[in-house]
């Protein structure tokens, strides 16, 4: 049974790096919203475990299929009137710019760029922007901690170029309401009170950019 809660976001995204924590929260967000829940499907695409093995050769179709995957699922909300339902994404459109800018060469990029103005269009604006931020050394030890294979060469340095990407994108972003979360200090996937705390600010913030900081709880 989902808790009782002030009216939410009808459309909410959670953003962030690599082993950040979207989807743990994603899930307990739509538990709690009784909402559907639209998740990346990394283990579709064909090309992402070459990537991992040699991104420079394997960056640009695996960078394609994601972006062709995304907008195919974003369109079809779309076309269900999804202002209609309540809903929780772990990912966002633009996010896939912000991968192709990181992994694909010059040439590559302005192909790539000129696809991506096609579909974008389709995308829709979320109500509200949940951005999970944390530093890549704690990137790092939950990517080795979930123990994915395709995942265990990925290096410090790839990390702190997306989280770097990642905070310049939030930092200009300004279509949604923004909450950015410090998912460093707080847990609120295995911590109920800083699911709470959490909890409230999500169904609190209507328009503008917010932080959430709280000092960790001491058990």
């Amino acid at each position: 049974m989902h808790e009782s809660l002030a009216t939410p976001p009808g459309y909410i995204v959670v953003e962030g790096p690599i082993g950040v924590g979207k989807t743990s929260l994603v899930n307990r967000l739509a538990q709690s919203f009784a909402a559907e829940t639209l998740l990346e499907e990394a283990e579709e695409n064909p090309f992402l475990e070459r990537f991992y093995n040699d991104g420079r050769q394997a960056a640009f179709p695996t960078q394609l299929f994601f972006l062709f995957q995304r907008s195919r699922q974003l369109a079809g909300l779309r076309q269900q009137d999804l202002f209609r339902r309540a809903l929780v994404a772990d990912y966002m459109l633009e996010k896939d710019r912000l991968f192709a800018g990181i992994n694909l060469d010059a040439q590559e990029l302005n192909l790539y760029e000129q696809v991506y103005e096609r579909l974008s269009m389709e995308a829709p604006s979320p109500d509200l922007v949940v951005y999970l931020q944390a530093p890549v050394d704690v990137l790092m030890t939950r990517i080795q901690k979930r123990g994915r294979v395709q995942e265990r060469r990925m290096e410090a340095a790839y990390l702190q170029r997306l989280s770097n990407a990642y905070t310049d994108f939030f930092y200009h972003y300004e279509k949604s309401p923004l909450l950015i979360v410090n998912a460093a200090e707080i847990n609120p996937i295995e911590r109920e009170s800083d699911y709470r705390l959490l909890l409230e600010r999500i169904c609190s913030v209507r328009s503008g950019k917010h932080y959430f900081n709280p000092a960790p709880l001491l058990l």
